[in-house]
């Protein structure tokens, strides 16, 4: 049983006695006088104690108890599945009441709630034991499953019976689940205190109890959304969560929804196609009764499993989702279906206020960021996002020939699109803790807002909007739950979404319980960290539009039937995987498959073609005949099964099968129920003159098999196999090898018994019984033609050869990606063999060749090997992952290995001429040398550009920022000592070689939005004093080789310690504006103080694993 303590104070009654609580758990409670009702009539229950009222009606409980929710459909008073209800419980013959006692069920979102009523012993604040009235509320109490749970408010009420005197009550909160089914007070009020004729509550030895439940809906039971809401949700597969909050907005969102299921798809790669996966979970949401799975859609996203954990930013996932939709839908019927719906347009400016200059650029939007922080409701937020910025001192507007001016900046909505989604900022970066914090701040939104003030002009048709989505998280910026509620058809009437369950709720549920911050009022009902993060609003004039009815009509015929056929598929694949426990694969293999085969046993269980017969576990042997006489297609009489068995010397051989005896024995059982069961099934060839296979007395007879080893060619033959008398010699075997051979009949032939893959026995006495059993393989080869110095003479040396040999993947460790090649070497090989082994493959010098084992069971290279190296090639895979491609890593030198030892290798990067790319580079200078020894060495190696100056620079680079690199004549212990930075290597280009006077070479970054976003490759440029903008504009592009249409969407800027000053079209060149400030500290590594040249532009570089990033970008890669 679980309780709740009693308040500090007992504001209602001053006469009731504090009670001192026992086995109590700390839960917030609310005590406030409950409005007066007067109670005449109860209705008597089956033992004349228990009154049942499922709803009392609104007027019988506090008006302004928030559980009391107004606005409830009248069809969801008696309806089992609604959210709220009040019921009562009288206990009669109260002073006798000995144990706890239970009330009849009242169903709440299809949950049983009972009373549970209980006289209880406590100490009192004297210490002196006391009698109690302990009342709690029990949910679900005789359910045996462990999976359900509901989260559920209530007010725990006694009722009094005099008119002027007021009920007592208090109220609780919790998640009901199977191990805490019941929840309220060990000591609700001391049984004197119930007893006292004062206070009214006991009437004819009787009192009356009072519950008013309101209820989430429940997971983990049968809860059937479609029946009582008429939707269905969506499976939660991961920390997904906002994905599925998102996909149910767009879903009823009918106006896209209609769009998204006429884009073609009939060419569509099922398992890859995103609009494809779209269309179905949107026609699985619309026909479904039960929740719908997401994991094919995230699937044609190109995830991989840990993508479905990463909570990826809902703004960022939104836009590129509908950047795919838009993309699928051009040329099409639909073609500009998503900006018509969600595009909007802005105007930012600049106005300067002593001269008539002013600066303007459009720019379209699908989603406007509001800020919450210090912000009471949404106009609030909207009026932050227009407001002005005055750019004054330090920071005036460059104003051409005006010079710099006083100016406001700002930006003023141009057009608002029919949705638009609002996304308030309760997820910030906080640059001082470096992390992601959540702002849980009351915000108030509204049903109905109108947005007119915040155009440039007054519209035609007023900008006013209803609410129709709401997107909820509960918790903090670590994680947490994600829920939407939505208003599907724009009227009014709410439902939450879930995950995979849906329910109805009220208005003030969807709106007002998720404003967040710590009202006192809503205490109770709302927890703090619950807030609205996102809202959808539809434009009143396009209302009807974008929520018309959707209807098979708007689906197309091709579109249906292909849902449909993979439904089918689905339920086919799902009937046999639910059956799978009542078959076994049985796995064929026929004679052909031991052919050319070069190891141990006959044939290699991990490459052979089989036949796969599912078959059940309980058929028998006989119906197991029938199975492979009409699946192959021959008479029963001309094939015979041979099972293989496993030995305990590691091999497996064929074993024979008693199909007389054995018949009615089931697969299962004959089987040892091993499932896969690998058989050999032997057939009568079509030439053998026969009609039926010899017969096979297994008490008698022997199947031997046979194998020819060829030395020349280093190959093994297959060569049959034969039925003999356990009593034959190995003599009676040299006719029928040699026959099988094609070697004249009197042939002398060495035999051979392979025993285990490292152990091939030769026979001596061919006079000897045989003793085989059957599976049994001999080898032979020719004892006329014997060749000592042949690599492998005998089967002896070919086996131990094979028994060794191993496949390595060789990987060259500077290509990322790199497939590489796979060679077929020995463990017994030495550290100089495999190297010129490789050499050989690769046409390189072995000792330019350095290698790298694995690191412990991981895929990546670990450290070099030694020249040196004194041992054996099974000694460098020793860490390969298990079950995995034997791996070994590579490099090839400009210097052979065994010099090395007098070099120190120096890591660096390579930039090419445009700055598009950089590589590594890795240079070997001699110990001791200079930096400029660095820069020797890499002229050898990098190719430079035909118009370059031929020469060579090195430049540091931190934080995708250039600073200048070291002193030529520093020395290399100088330049690597921690700690470590990063270094580039670069061709000066030819107007750099030697500058003006008047010139200064200035660092370059590419940077977004802040001036902390630098990303790609930074670089230097020449600026010259009082050139023309424009001028050192053209030069950059040039410099880059950027195109001009994306060029014109660069904006430029002088940063100076993080403030962004932005440069004007028609701004003049200051090379003085470059100089670092006084209080900078150039020995810094990253000289935060010296001014750079900033383009700021989008961010389109890929992410690189060589830099931390502090959230991975989400991406849809199909």
């Amino acid at each position: 049983m679980n309780h709740t303590p009693a308040p500090d104070r007992q504001q209602h009654d001053p006469n009731v006695n504090q009670v001192e609580e026992m086995e109590t758990q700390e839960v917030e409670t609310v005590d406030t006088p409950a409005e007066k009702i007067w109670v005449e009539d109860y209705t008597k229950g089956p033992n004349g104690g228990v009154v049942m009222n499922d709803v009392i009606q609104n007027q019988e409980t506090s008006s302004d108890m928030p559980l009391a929710l107004a606005g409830l459909d009248a069809e969801m008073e008696d309806d089992e599945a609604r959210s709220e209800a009040t019921f009562r419980f009288v206990v009669h013959n109260f002073r006798n009441l000995k144990d706890s006692v239970l009330s009849p069920p009242c169903y709440v979102r299809n949950l049983p709630w009972k009373i549970m009523v209980m006289p209880r012993q406590g100490a009192s604040p004297d210490r002196q034991q006391q009698k109690s009235l302990g009342f709690f509320l029990q949910c679900n109490g005789e359910s045996e499953s462990s999976s359900w749970s509901c989260y559920a408010m209530a007010e725990l009420r006694l009722l009094t019976h005099k008119p002027d005197s007021e009920h007592f009550f208090r109220k609780i909160q919790h998640l009901f689940y199977s191990k805490e089914n019941d929840w309220g007070f060990s000591h609700f009020m001391s049984w004197n205190d119930v007893l006292d004729p004062e206070k009214g509550y006991v009437k004819d030895d009787a009192i009356t109890l009072e519950v008013h439940v309101t209820a989430e809906a429940p997971h983990g039971v049968s809860w059937d959304s479609k029946k009582h809401t008429g939707y269905v949700g969506l499976k939660n597969q991961g920390a997904t969560c906002y994905m599925n909050s998102l996909l149910q907005t767009l879903y009823f969102t009918n106006q896209l929804r209609k769009a998204v299921y006429k884009m073609p798809t009939e060419s569509d790669d099922s398992a890859k196609s995103v609009a494809l996966a779209l269309q179905r979970v949107f026609y699985e949401l619309q026909f479904s009764d039960k929740p719908v799975g997401t994991k094919k859609l995230t699937k044609s996203f190109g995830w991989e499993t840990l993508d479905s954990f990463m909570q990826h930013d809902v703004q960022e996932f939104l836009r590129v989702l509908l950047d795919k939709l838009e993309s699928k839908m051009k040329g099409t019927c639909v073609e500009g279906t998503v900006p018509r719906l969600f595009e909007g347009k802005m105007t930012s400016y600049i106005k300067c206020k002593n001269v008539n200059v002013s600066s303007t650029r459009v720019e379209t939007f699908y989603d406007i960021q509001l800020n919450i922080k210090g912000k009471k409701n949404i106009d609030e937020s909207f009026k932050d996002y227009i407001s002005t910025e005055t750019l004054d001192g330090e920071n005036k507007y460059d104003a051409g020939e005006h010079g710099l001016q006083e100016a406001e900046k700002g930006v003023i909505f141009a057009t608002f699109p029919p949705i638009l989604h609002l996304h308030l900022m309760r997820f910030q970066y906080d640059p001082i803790t470096d992390s992601s914090v959540k702002f849980n701040d009351r915000f108030e939104f509204y049903e109905h807002i109108n947005l007119d003030a915040y155009l440039q002009e007054k519209p035609e048709t007023p900008a006013d909007y209803t609410l129709h989505a709401v997107l909820v998280h509960s918790g903090d910026n670590h994680g947490g739950h994600y829920v939407v509620f939505i208003n599907p058809r724009g009227d009014g009437k709410w439902c939450k979404f879930d995950d995979d369950v849906v329910s109805r709720c009220t208005k003030q549920e969807a709106i007002e319980y998720n404003y967040g911050g710590h009202d006192e009022d809503m205490a109770l009902t709302v927890r703090h960290c619950t807030n609205a993060y996102m809202l959808v609003y539809i434009r009143d004039s396009q209302l009807k539009t974008v929520l018309q009815e959707v209807t098979h009509a708007d689906i197309p015929t091709e579109l249906s039937e292909r849902l449909a056929e993979e439904k089918r598929i689905e339920t086919i694949r799902r009937k046999e995987r639910n059956e799978a426990h009542l078959y076994m694969n049985v796995n064929v293999v026929l004679e052909e498959a031991f052919d050319g085969h070069q190891g141990n046993d006959l044939y290699d269980p991990e490459r052979a073609h089989y036949r796969v017969l599912r078959v059940r576990k309980v058929a028998t042997v006989e119906e197991l005949m029938d199975m492979l006489a009409e699946n192959f297609n021959y008479p029963l009489n001309q094939i015979r099964p041979w099972p293989f068995s496993a030995r305990s010397n590691s091999t497996c051989r064929p074993t024979c099968l008693d199909i007389v005896n054995d018949q009615s024995r089931t697969i299962a059982d004959i089987s040892e129920n091993t499932n896969p069961w690998n058989i050999f099934l032997e057939m009568l060839p079509p030439d053998s003159g026969f009609s039926s296979l010899p017969p096979f007395d297994k008490e008698n007879d022997v199947v031997l098999f046979f194998k020819y080893y060829d030395p020349k060619q280093k190959r093994i033959h297959y060569c049959g196999h034969h039925y003999l008398p356990i009593a034959s010699k190995p003599a009676d075997l040299i006719p029928i090898l040699n026959k099988r051979a094609g070697f004249p009949p009197d042939t002398p032939l060495v035999l051979y018994e392979e025993i285990k893959p490292d152990f091939v026995e030769k026979i001596n006495n061919y006079n000897d019984p045989l003793e085989k059993m059957d599976g049994d393989i001999i080898v032979f080869e020719r004892a006329d033609t014997r060749h000592e110095d042949l690599e492998l003479p005998t089967c002896q040396d070919y086996f131990k050869y094979i028994f060794y040999k191993v496949e390595v993947q060789f990987i060259d460790k500077t290509v990322p990606n790199d497939p590489g090649f796979t060679m077929e070497l020995s463990l017994q090989m030495r550290y100089d063999q495999m190297a010129r082994a490789v050499g050989q493959r690769l046409n390189v010098d072995p000792y330019l060749i350095q290698f790298f084992k694995c690191q412990n069971y991981k895929d990546t290279p670990g450290l070099p090997l030694k020249y040196s190296f004194d041992g054996i090639l099974k000694d460098l895979l020793l860490y390969c992952k298990p079950k995995c491609p034997k791996k070994l890593f590579y490099q090839i030198l400009s210097i052979k290995v065994n010099e090395l030892d007098n070099k120190k290798q120096f890591k660096c990067l390579w930039v090419g001429p445009n700055y598009k790319e950089d590589k590594e580079l890795i240079l070997y200078p001699n110990k001791g040398g200079k930096v400029a020894d660095i820069l020797e060495e890499a002229a050898k190696v990098v190719e430079m550009s035909p118009e370059g100056s031929g020469r060579l620079r090195i430049v540091e680079v931190s934080c995708h920022k250039v600073l200048p690199g070291p002193d030529p004549e520093l020395t290399l212990d100088q330049v690597t000592i921690s700690p470590p930075r990063l270094y580039r290597i670069e061709e000066i280009p030819r107007d750099e070689v030697q500058l003006q006077e008047d010139e200064v070479l200035v660092p370059c970054a590419h940077f977004q939005k802040q001036a902390y976003a630098t990303f790609g490759i930074p670089f230097y440029a020449r600026v010259k004093h009082h050139e023309p903008f424009a001028a050192l504009k053209d030069r950059l592009q040039k410099k880059l080789d950027i195109p001009d249409k994306e060029w014109e969407k660069y904006n430029f800027a002088i940063v100076t310690n993080s403030r962004i000053n932005y440069i004007s079209e028609g701004a003049i060149m200051n090379a003085f504006d470059f100089r670092p400030s006084s209080n900078t500290n150039l020995s810094l590594p990253d000289a935060t103080g010296r001014p750079w040249l900033g383009l700021e532009h989008i961010n389109k570089t890929p992410k690189r694993s060589r830099v931390n990033y502090l959230e991975k970008a989400i991406k849809i890669y199909n």
